[in-house]
């Protein structure tokens, strides 16, 4: 079993435990000790869980990372599948652009001059505002600090009433049954933005490739194109269920 998987099983056995030894997890997830101690170490790194006495409970920020770690993460990764998602972004006039740090990394290379971008991450939205003619518009809802983004049901209903040409996502992990996210908020709000906008792209780094989290945002069927850094060989499962996933 992978880290990633083995992190996802923690953070669900602490949302239900609220605390865990690592003598515990060991024998939960099946692993030696010194493994978990090693995975618990890197889940605080990245602020999923505090350490305890001998174990480790959840965090207050776990469902969502900071964006500032986020973007160091798999840094490489993401900037290949940008640059292949820059060659294959068709024309738009309105667009949706979600809060990840993925799409952080794609707008630092895009030029919205008379276009209309809406979204929801405050670091987006920042880099977005120095295009002259730029029509940049934040829903209302709750900020969220640890992930420098609005979140919440008011997000949610004041997407309902914008319409795209395109929606522009990441995700924290997709698989043959779909894409998914870490957080309830995060499915919610991409799930809106997919719904209203007339084509939809999914990037994704190669880290992300046949994994799952805890929410199914939707089907893959829900997007005109999959893009990514994987190689050829890790994109097969994908590719027998989608007839457009890109990667160069």
């Amino acid at each position: 079993m992978s880290y990633k998987k083995r992190s996802i099983q923690i953070i669900d056995y602490l949302k239900e435990h609220k605390t865990a030894s690592v003598e515990q997890l060991a024998h939960i997830l099946y692993v030696s000790e010194a493994t978990i101690r090693r995975d618990l170490t890197e889940m605080q790194k990245l602020g999923q869980i505090e350490r305890s006495h001998g174990g480790a409970i959840l965090s207050e920020n776990s469902d969502e990372l900071s964006i500032f770690i986020r973007q160091t993460k798999n840094a490489k990764e993401k900037m290949k599948a940008v640059s292949i998602a820059l060659k294959n972004i068709p024309d738009f006039q309105t667009v949706f652009i979600d809060n990840s740090s993925t799409c952080l990394a794609l707008v630092e290379r895009m030029n919205f001059s008379r276009k209309t971008v809406v979204t929801n991450g405050l670091q987006v939205a920042m880099r977005i505002s120095k295009y002259d003619g730029v029509t940049l518009i934040l829903p209302g809802g709750e900020i969220r600090g640890h992930t420098t983004a609005v979140m919440g049901g008011m997000t949610v209903s004041a997407l309902s009433d914008f319409r795209f040409d395109l929606a522009l996502l990441s995700c924290s992990a997709v698989d043959t049954q779909g894409c998914y996210e870490l957080s309830l908020d995060s499915m919610l709000i991409k799930r809106t933005a997919i719904e209203k906008s007339k084509k939809s792209i999914l990037i994704f780094d190669r880290t992300k490739a046949n994994e799952h989290s805890p929410f199914l945002t939707t089907s893959l069927d829900s997007y005109d194109m999959l893009i990514t850094d994987a190689e050829d060989g890790e994109l097969e499962q994908l590719r027998a269920v989608h007839p457009k996933v890109l990667n160069e």
